[in-house]
């Protein structure tokens, strides 16, 4: 049904989740989207389209027959990855249309477009396979209100780039994207027309989860990658010159010191390690040399130090370095770590986001210009999520805020159980006034999150006891599940160095990492207890 073979310079288009197909006028407001490209979209339609000059564009849209809508949506059922929305718009100005108001949101920028190949009605477009090109929701609706209604919501309620009336977000299985035309890949290369071309670059139901992850976060672009320490890899290469230097923390996820005093001296980067309460130790490293990047866990692995993430960032921004938190055991609902200042978040969404032990992913969240300069790093190094993890991410945050709170309470009771207990000689546990942090968790922690350590009052062997006398736990690496999963991390992660190397990095031997399902308390504190009676 195509009018014309010719590109044509029209103002862009706003995209919508919901098409009309009734014909009835309607006026929407325009949002920027996850495939916005470079131009601001504005809505047309009726008398928005008149009042910019082109008073006969409502006539020439074409009606569809009445089994239009139930035909389409039975296509989109049966191949989802492929289906649009067939929406033509009839388009006969010349190639000179009057000039648009300055002011409007339509001045900005305009997109050159084939209309054999576009998509829309009313205002709404969407390209060929189903990807809208812009239009998504924004990231916080104005009737979302909580973090917990966001987790459900964001990415899907209000648009998506996936064409279909189902609640569920489909899973779009490809490895590539078509293009129709050589002229449409021109296009594409030349930023005309919107696509993710190959897998590793995009998937749309992956954006779905960056979505979200964006609008927990309070943050203009998300990037999911195949793993937390896939992301955090990437990310210190990215943003890293070779000859640079970093500033870490001694408490840290041991795989990414490994990756920072192992790999990273490879491209001359440097590192100087410091306490994380320490301020004075940073100051003087910023001083002292070029620092790119202030790189730490808050909370920490594995004794959930804490750092004042406002004051650091501070610091690190008046020396011209960026901050790079990862929030993994904090998640986003208990720590909004960019509204404190920091330029980066990062998590590891195979604890707590995703939430259910059954997928691998990692994700970085900031503004659009750093996730880009980091996505160009990620789509040469590969580590692409697969769209059927993207998927259980989804699914699993669906019941984020509920998780959640479950276990920050669980793990709060219990931490102050522990610290009571005759057989418990020490509690890590940022909600605990012992913390060394615990004044700087109050502020910037609307919750302490579901892991607890302690040391038990004895040597490797009857640590080992208590753990294996335990029944609701599994004994296993990771953290964030519904099921509680318990460590001894002088075995599950030093155990190839020496029980002088452990100490070095303050890891005894009756250190336990306890992990926080979504258990009854009662059950997991009565499983403790007569664990710990065993000993």
């Amino acid at each position: 049904m195509a009018v014309s073979s010719c590109a044509r310079v029209l103002p862009s288009f706003v995209c919508r989740s919901d098409p009309d197909f009734s014909g009835n006028p309607r006026t929407e407001k325009p949002n920027s989207g996850r495939f916005s490209g470079k131009a601001n979209s504005v809505p047309i339609g009726g008398s928005i389209a008149a009042s910019f000059g082109y008073s006969g564009l409502s006539s020439l849209i074409f009606k569809f027959p009445p089994n239009f809508v139930r035909q389409l949506s039975i296509k989109a059922r049966r191949n989802c990855s492929n289906i649009g929305v067939a929406q033509v718009v009839a388009a006969s100005w010349s190639n000179n249309p009057p000039a648009v108001p300055a002011g409007t949101a339509a001045a900005a920028a305009s997109v050159e477009i084939s209309v054999d190949d576009a998509a829309v009605v009313d205002g709404g477009c969407c390209n060929s396979n189903g990807v809208q090109l812009s239009g998504l929701a924004d990231s916080k609706a104005s009737f979302l209100s909580s973090d917990g209604s966001i987790a459900v919501h964001a990415g899907e309620r209000l648009g998506r780039g996936i064409v279909t009336d189902a609640i569920t977000t489909p899973v779009v299985n490809t490895s590539a994207y078509f293009f129709k035309k050589t002229s449409e890949l021109i296009d594409f290369k030349e930023g005309r027309h919107a696509s993710f071309e190959y897998g590793r670059y995009g998937n749309p139901t992956t954006v779905v989860a960056e979505e979200k992850i964006s609008a927990l976060e309070g943050a203009e672009s998300t990037l999911f990658m195949a793993s937390g320490m896939c992301a955090s890899t990437v990310l210190l290469l990215a943003l890293v010159p070779a000859g640079g230097h970093i500033v870490t923390t001694t408490d840290c996820y041991r795989k990414t010191r490994i990756f920072i005093e192992t790999v990273l001296p490879r491209m001359g980067i440097k590192a100087t390690v410091i306490d994380p309460a320490d301020v004075d130790a940073l100051k003087s490293a910023l001083d002292r040399n070029k620092v790119t990047l202030f790189f730490t866990e808050s909370p920490t692995n594995p004794f959930l130090r804490c750092v004042d993430i406002e004051l650091i960032s501070k610091v690190c921004h008046s020396k011209g370095a960026l901050v790079c938190i990862d929030g993994t055991f904090a998640t986003p609902l208990n720590q909004k770590a960019l509204a404190l200042g920091a330029d980066i978040v990062l998590h590891s969404a195979t604890k707590f986001i995703a939430g259910h032990n059954d997928v691998l992913a990692g994700c970085i969240s900031g503004s659009e210009k750093v996730i880009s300069t980091i996505r160009t790093m990620h789509h040469i190094l590969g580590g692409a999520l697969n769209p059927n993890a993207a998927y259980l991410i989804i699914r699993g945050m669906k019941t984020l805020h509920l998780r959640v709170q479950q276990q920050n309470s669980t793990a709060s009771r219990m931490a102050e159980v522990l610290e009571a207990h005759p057989k418990v000689t020490r509690v890590y546990y940022p909600g605990l006034p012992s913390h060394p942090e615990h004044h700087i968790a109050k502020q910037q922690m609307t919750g302490f999150g579901g892991v607890v350590s302690f040391e038990v009052d004895g040597d490797l062997m009857t640590t080992a006891k208590f753990i294996d006398a335990l029944k609701i736990p599994y004994i296993a690496p990771s953290f964030g599940g519904c099921e509680s999963i318990v460590d001894q991390p002088a075995i599950m992660s030093y155990w190839d160095l020496s029980q002088s190397e452990r100490a070095k990095y303050g890891i005894k031997d009756n250190l336990v990492r306890f992990s926080f399902g979504v258990e009854d308390f009662q059950d997991v504190k009565a499983d403790i207890l007569q664990a710990l009676e065993t000993i």
